[in-house]
């Protein structure tokens, strides 16, 4: 009998037996390289015989976890013969209508990136401090200085609490109110001004570095935002929640706990005009929303701490 080097004994002792992965299993640890970016688009994968070693399976696992991905075009060019390729357009593998949830430091640059390749760009959003919206900007922006991108306009509106009002979160877990020594409060409050002051400078540079037609507005909201939302081009809706947990933070010289969201964190569900008839109506719907809300009552807002 043949004694497979995994089960062989050492000095006596049975090595123990590695557990088998399944063709899913295989298929989620891929998936999930190709979202963190240690996988990036348009590089070929690694071989089926290498997966095979790394993974400890037999190839035809393999051949079924690339057939998955591929059916969720991350991956292409899957056969017997040369090895796959990670898809060309992942933003759209990984936030399209057909797309898993992705977090939202994952799934937002690519399509802020697509919708950044059309002639007129349009960027709706509603956050709590547009630190995501300002990390997705970063990819359109180097594009855009690289000569492959050339929008003629850019215009952007974001939708921010007020400063005034008493947040929902974050908050200190003690419950204190808004004053002059709600350290959770006033550090909400420099991010939020920090984060929309850096996105329009960076923003409104392209009119003079590049001749681009660019808006850029803020408006107040007088409530905490318990969603996210991105409205690109008038054809996409990106959609997260900010789910709430209890954590400690540094602020100052004390340490606090407080109820947060990691919004970067959040999951980002993507809808599609012309996908389906759900998506359409979600796009749809997702406009009339934010309108309404620009137009009636939300203030004027002054990004200054």
């Amino acid at each position: 009998m043949v004694v497979e080097p995994e089960h062989a004994s050492v000095n006596g002792r049975k090595r123990p037996q590695r557990p088998r992965r399944t063709h899913r299993e295989v298929a989620e640890e891929l998936r999930a390289r190709i979202r963190s970016g240690v996988l990036r688009a348009g590089e070929r994968m690694p071989t089926q015989a290498q997966l095979a070693e790394e993974f400890g399976v037999e190839r035809g696992v393999v051949r079924r976890a690339l057939g998955i991905l591929h059916s969720e075009h991350l991956l292409t060019q899957v056969s017997k013969g040369a090895p796959a390729k990670v898809a060309a357009d992942l933003g759209r593998a990984l936030t399209g209508p057909a797309a898993s949830p992705v977090p939202t430091m994952v799934g937002l640059a690519p399509r802020v990136a697509a919708a950044f390749a059309a002639e007129q760009v349009e960027v709706d959003a509603v956050c709590l401090t547009a630190i995501s919206l300002n990390l997705a900007l970063g990819e359109p922006l180097r594009q855009i200085h690289a000569g492959r991108l050339k929008p003629a306009k850019i215009d952007v509106r974001i939708l921010l609490p007020s400063r005034t009002i008493d947040l929902a979160f974050p908050v200190p877990v003690d419950g204190r109110h808004r004053d002059e020594t709600d350290t959770v409060h006033q550090r909400w409050l420099v991010q939020r001004n920090a984060q929309g002051q850096v996105l329009k400078h960076n923003l409104l540079a392209l009119r003079a570095t590049h001749g681009i037609d660019v808006r850029v507005s803020f408006r107040a909201l007088p409530f905490t935002p318990p969603v996210k939302l991105y409205l690109l081009n008038g054809a996409e809706a990106l959609f997260a929640y900010y789910t709430l947990s209890r954590r400690e933070a540094e602020i100052g010289q004390e340490r606090l706990e407080m109820y947060d969201a990691e919004g970067v964190q959040s999951l980002l569900f993507a809808f599609e005009q012309g996908a389906s008839l759900r998506d359409t109506t979600f796009v749809e719907q997702s406009h009339l929303w934010f309108n309404a809300l620009w137009e009636t009552i939300s203030s004027e807002l002054v990004l200054q701490a």
